[in-house]
């Protein structure tokens, strides 16, 4: 059996003294690259996470009858609320699909009551943002820019350049797993296999305030339609937006299910808070069902869908409960830059963002 759950503590987290400094450089980095893709293709994206794959229209249902350490913050009553599922890959700039990289995931859920997290007062919603990797790429607040800094200089660069490089770290990935080995590098810098994102599952990477625990969230497949697909990979063949074309081959004929599971902290050696690189063991430590969300069938992606889903909203951790709070300096360093990312992104787009109180629209 697990150990029981540690409580939530303030003293879990350890503030460095110059996270100040550091934050408002990675906000200065961010809007950089905001900056750099809106002057090269006359629209603001996102600094991270630019290229939508899937803007979809979801139902996010608590599950009954959980027990008191997982009935906590928004999963403390069984209910549905209408959420908002947005699938992309990491870059600043919206690259073509033949430069392959990691997948990221952001859940909007709707409608969410409670005391809310700073910032984030007279809103409604809960923002979870996963990747699909259980560890984070960067270790602390200082790290995280280092690697901002390398994105920023790259972000619209020879992408002829980058498309070659992608196909030599693809092949070269596959050469360590083969091995069972992998690399984080490779992976980041256009070497993640060409997998289907609706197969792939998804992680927090790092740990949030679970109520009165703590906990790193995973999203995974859960549907026929989604675990028919893990470990596909996407025949590129060269088309620019081949993963929008195949998500919307899947979710227009069937849609599908995702099950929302939590790793609660048990150990404080083996579960840190501050170090974002370290994957909690699950042999210890296993993920628990919490929720599941719903896509019926739908268009994934069209350009209408993304005048709503990706301009008019913003996903960041920091959007929601109180009993959610962020946890550890990677978490605690996205909270200005995030902010005045999105800020700027609105000002560009002559569209300003604020977060919805009732189920989003997302047209065909």
């Amino acid at each position: 059996m697990p150990k029981p759950p540690i409580p939530y503590d303030f003293t879990l987290e350890t503030v460095a003294p110059d996270e100040a400094e550091t934050h408002a450089e990675l906000a200065r980095t961010l809007m950089g690259i905001v900056h750099t893709v809106n002057d090269d293709h006359g629209h603001a994206y996102r600094s991270v996470h630019a290229k939508s794959h899937a803007l979809l229209e979801a139902t996010f249902e608590v599950v009954e009858n959980l027990p008191t350490e997982l009935a906590q913050g928004l999963f403390g009553t069984a209910k549905s609320y209408p959420a908002v599922v947005r699938i992309s890959t990491n870059a600043g700039d919206p690259l073509p699909d033949t430069i392959s990289l990691p997948r990221g995931m952001a859940v909007k859920v709707i409608g969410v009551d409670g005391a809310r997290l700073p910032g984030s007062e007279g809103d409604s919603v809960q923002d979870f943002v996963m990747a699909n990797g259980k560890a984070f790429a960067a270790k602390d607040a200082k790290a995280f820019l280092k690697n901002l800094k390398l994105l920023a200089a790259t972000t619209d660069k020879a992408e002829w350049g980058k498309k070659a490089i992608s196909a030599v770290f693809r092949t070269a990935e596959r050469a360590l797993e083969a091995v069972g080995t992998e690399s984080a590098f490779l992976k980041t810098m256009g070497g993640y296999p060409n997998s289907h994102p609706l197969g792939e599952s998804y992680f927090s990477q790092v740990p949030l305030r679970f109520g009165d625990y703590v906990a790193k969230i995973g999203v995974f497949p859960a549907s026929q339609s989604f675990t028919a697909l893990e470990g596909k990979e996407i025949t590129i063949g060269g088309r620019d937006d081949a993963i929008r074309e195949e998500m919307n081959r899947v979710l227009a004929a069937t849609g599908g299910v995702w099950e929302m599971k939590v790793q609660l902290m048990r150990d404080p050696a083996t579960n840190p808070v501050e170090d974002a690189t370290v994957v909690w063991p699950e042999e210890d430590n296993p993920y628990l069902t919490v929720a599941r969300i719903r896509i019926a069938p739908q268009t994934a992606w069209s350009e209408p869908r993304a005048e709503t889903g990706d301009d008019r909203l913003s996903f960041a951790p920091w959007n929601g409960l109180a009993a959610h709070q962020p946890l550890g300096g990677i978490m605690r360093a996205r909270k200005l830059p995030y902010e005045k990312s999105a800020e700027l992104r609105g000002q560009l787009n002559g569209c300003p963002i604020h977060q919805p109180h009732a189920a989003v629209n997302l047209p065909d």
